[in-house]
């Protein structure tokens, strides 16, 4: 602690111990704490309370007010359990007797302060910050604190009995760190002291009546066997099972106990524990017991765990794939009867009947869809799953969600009568089953049903039924299904059947890029440029998108009324360039959608569009064609980019100034690269006078480079100056590659010293000089190559880099800050009070 500081507490912990004072921000009590944990934990010795006695005083008169405020109260808890966190502060305050009033069982419970849920939070919170020596832990355990803990597991404020949870998880876990040397040979009578408690506990609330008590008791084993406890003592781990499994068991088997739910989380974290990675034992013998017993709706997020784990058992792994499949199984069944196709499974794992009933009821049919479709496409983004998904049948169950959904099947079977009409326009199933659809575009063993596939998907986005969030993800299904299309019809020449799909595709894109919905037709545009992105080098892609009014419908929108739809539309004109402007033989080529009125409109946009959205798109596209060398010879690029940045950094939105800056940087490295005889190879500080860099200067002279760089470092907005900086630190590391910086004295001396001090001292101003001279100011010039040259080399750049990288409140949040604002506030000084104000 500093002197200032210790100066300034005794006055902060009167104020705080004084009811005649306001209430302090609770900010500021939080940021109090986080002062004295970040002190603490430095130091562990007795003499941060020998030094500052008014923290024990604080403790001391907090507890002799007959009435304190929640918050002080909640305060003076929880710094209780910071300065006690080290063994030797918690015996001088042990000595001060605090620590029992605080924190003993006869304590503040019962007191009308403890019916305040805050006040509950900061004792769990202050004894969870004491416990990390043994003298904690044995305090607690004699003085009845334990029992506290155990009640508060059951509060009514969920914060408070979470909070309870996790200190018994963590006071288990401390209480076995001394013990490792029992841990090989573990078994019940070796539990210390504080573990013997709590695992008592909790077999007894297991084999009580209470549900409350055994979901209370499930719940904190579930959170135990989750964290660490369960990979760092497998011995005692296997103890602990032992003795709970046949409890565990029981639960299962009866259907009475309404902690299923719960049942299930504990298995599975049970079953990540290196203790029962082997394939044999009752564990696992229970887990297939689970996914009998359990509910469909319960079951499904146990197996879906179980499938991620790569040390299950097979036949447990097959197991929990089948729970997940068996309401698909049942949804192609339903469709058709007799059954035209075999379903996906031979046998099921629990009644089929459990799973009818509930996508027969209105209620939990949608639930257990979207709740087994989300744990479906979580299993398609896994890269090694070591069970074979039957994906055809998948596709088919999905196939048939979707058109039950949307109403164009009528099935003939009463249950697929019943489904149908539980998710006829059901949003919800609808965008699940497409996410899922997306997710096996990547599969390779689906290609017999594309064309039935494409039958759907063409479905949705004519239906004028298809909501605009549904069609959005529709869109995003069918480009990745149009690409996996694309592949196939390359390796196996269905070009017909391409081109047909293509040709469907572009006709409701051209009636949705239409729609009177913005939403529609932003959904529509991001569509079309994903299209783009892909299947832009494919010869049946372009021509069909040329043959349609795709590219017309495209343009207008450029100027459409929603600036979303319009920042799209840049987009995707910016992506359609690639094959309209900028590819070896365009095809259009001479017509309106030529380079020069392109480009002409997008610089239209960036200077006169009102809206921020646009403008970003069009400095990413101009980004995205320099990067791919789509502007000309390089006196074209120049004017190209001399004519943006001039437009860009007068710009308002800082993130299209920022975009700017990302321009340059491109530009700088494309230029660098075909200037330099080899742009990696370093060069010494003989030749940096050669030609290549004195041609280099001038380029970026002429483009103007230099003053929009070094007026960026003054933006008020500190992401610009913090990439401008980036740009010029990376601009001198090429042009003195050897850290060979210029002379001071020689630089003051030359025709432009006076103006590269003048801009050193403008830098250093930063921000406040936002007024930035656009002739560079004391003379200057930011397109003189040798005047730019030597201020690269004197402009201290990394001191800029650092205080462009300080945070904006590393001054006023230091404790000394702190301590003074709140001594302020509750000042008793008039003046003192107004000034605060």
């Amino acid at each position: 602690m500093t002197r200032e500081c210790a100066v300034l507490l005794p006055g902060v912990c009167a104020a705080l111990a004084d009811p005649r004072q306001p209430g302090l921000d609770d900010t500021c009590l939080e940021k109090l704490l986080d002062w004295f944990r970040s002190l603490t934990w430095f130091d562990p010795t007795v003499e941060l309370l020998q030094n500052n006695p008014c923290l024990t005083e604080l403790l001391t008169s907090v507890l002799a007010l007959p009435d304190p405020s929640p918050s002080i109260l909640s305060f003076t808890l929880q710094l209780a359990g910071i300065l006690a966190s080290s063994e030797s502060r918690f015996q001088h305050l042990q000595q001060e007797k605090l620590l029992e009033r605080l924190f003993g069982q006869e304590g503040l419970r019962g007191g009308a302060a403890w019916e305040d849920a805050s006040v509950r939070s900061a004792w769990v919170k202050g004894v969870h910050s004491m416990v990390h020596h043994q003298p904690a832990l044995h305090f607690l355990c004699s003085t009845g604190g334990m029992d506290v803990i155990f009640a508060l597991q059951g509060d009514p404020s969920l914060f408070v009995a979470s909070a309870a949870s996790q200190l018994l998880v963590h006071m288990l876990t401390f209480s076995l760190e001394s013990e490792t040397s029992k841990a090989l040979s573990a078994k019940d009578s070796d539990w210390p002291a504080c573990a013997q408690m709590i695992v008592k506990h909790i077999e007894e609330s297991l084999q009580s009546s209470s549900a409350p008590h055994i979901e209370q008791s499930l719940k904190l084993l579930s959170s135990l066997f989750g964290s660490c406890f369960g990979n760092c003592y497998a011995a005692w781990t296997e103890v602990l099972w032992l003795n709970i499994a046949k409890q565990i068991e029981s639960f299962l088997l009866e259907e009475t106990v309404q902690a299923q739910p719960v049942l299930a989380n504990l298995l599975l974290n049970v079953a990540r524990s290196p203790v029962f990675c082997g394939t044999e034992g009752s564990f696992w013998t229970l887990v297939t017991s689970a996914l009998e017993h359990l509910t469909p709706v319960q079951a499904g997020p146990l197996a879906v765990g179980l499938l991620k784990l790569c040390k299950c058992p097979q036949d447990v792994r097959i197991q929990a794939l089948t729970v997940l499949l068996q309401p698909m199984d049942c949804i192609l069944r339903a469709a058709s009867q007799p059954l035209e196709y075999a379903g996906l499974l031979d046998e099921s794992v629990s009644d089929p009947v459990t799973v009818e009933s509930l996508l027969s009821s209105k209620t939990s049919c949608a639930g257990l869809l979207c709740q087994t479709l989300a744990h479906l496409e979580k299993l398609l983004s896994l890269k090694h799953l070591r069970v074979d998904l039957p994906c055809v049948s998948l596709l088919r169950s999905l196939m048939t969600i979707l058109q039950f959904c949307n109403g164009f099947l009528s099935p003939t079977s009463p249950l697929g009568s019943t489904i149908s009409r539980n998710l006829i326009n059901c949003f919800r199933v609808q965008k699940s089953a497409l996410d899922v659809l997306a997710a096996l575009s990547e599969k390779k063993d689906c290609d017999t049903l594309i064309g039935s596939l494409f039958d759907v998907l063409l479905a949705y986005l004519h239906s004028p039924n298809t909501s605009p969030t549904v069609l959005k993800k529709t869109f995003q299904a069918t480009s990745k299904w149009l690409v996996h299309l694309q592949e196939l019809s390359c390796s196996n020449s269905q070009w017909q059947q391409t081109e047909k799909i293509f040709e469907d595709v572009f006709l409701v894109l051209q009636k949705r890029l239409c729609s009177p919905c913005w939403e529609v037709r932003d959904s529509s545009l991001e569509f079309l440029t994903a299209m783009v992105k892909c299947l832009r080098d494919q010869k049946e892609f372009r021509q069909c998108l040329l043959s349609s009014e795709v590219l017309r419908l495209t343009e207008n929108l450029l100027e459409d009324p929603e600036s979303y739809v319009r920042a799209s539309a840049v987009t995707a004109v910016g992506h359609l360039a690639f094959i309209t402007c900028f590819a070896p033989e365009s095809p259009v080529r001479g017509s309106q959608y030529n380079k020069e009125n392109t480009v002409a409109k997008l610089q239209e946009i960036l200077s006169t569009d009102s809206e921020g959205f646009p403008r970003r798109a069009v400095i990413s596209i101009f980004t995205a064609w320099l990067r791919e060398g789509c502007t000309g010879q390089l006196e074209d690029t120049e004017q190209f980019v001399s004519r943006v940045i001039q437009t860009v950094e007068h710009d308002l939105d800082w993130e299209v100034r920022l975009g700017g800056l990302e321009l340059v940087e491109v530009f700088c490295s494309q230029t660098i690269c075909k200037l330099s005889q080899c742009p990696y190879a370093p060069v010494s500080s003989a030749v940096t006078s050669s030609t290549p860099q004195k041609q280099l200067l001038e380029v970026f002279c002429r483009a103007k480079l230099f003053g929009f760089l070094f007026r960026s470092l003054c933006d008020c907005d500190k992401p610009v100056g913090q990439r401008a900086c980036d740009v010029l630190i990376g601009l001198r590391g090429h042009f003195y590659p050897m850290s060979t910086l210029e002379n001071p004295q020689e630089i003051e001396d030359s025709p432009a010293g006076r103006g590269i001090a003048w801009l050193q001292r403008t830098l250093r101003q930063g921000s406040l000089a936002q007024n930035f001279p656009t002739d560079g100011g004391d003379g200057l010039d930011f397109q003189d190559p040798e005047s730019m040259m030597l201020a690269l080399g004197a402009i201290d750049l990394l001191e800029l880099h650092d205080e462009l990288n300080k945070s904006s409140d590393h001054v006023e949040e230091s404790p000394q800050s702190l301590l003074q604002d709140i001594l302020a506030t509750v000042g008793t000084i008039e003046d003192n009070e107004v000034d605060c104000y």
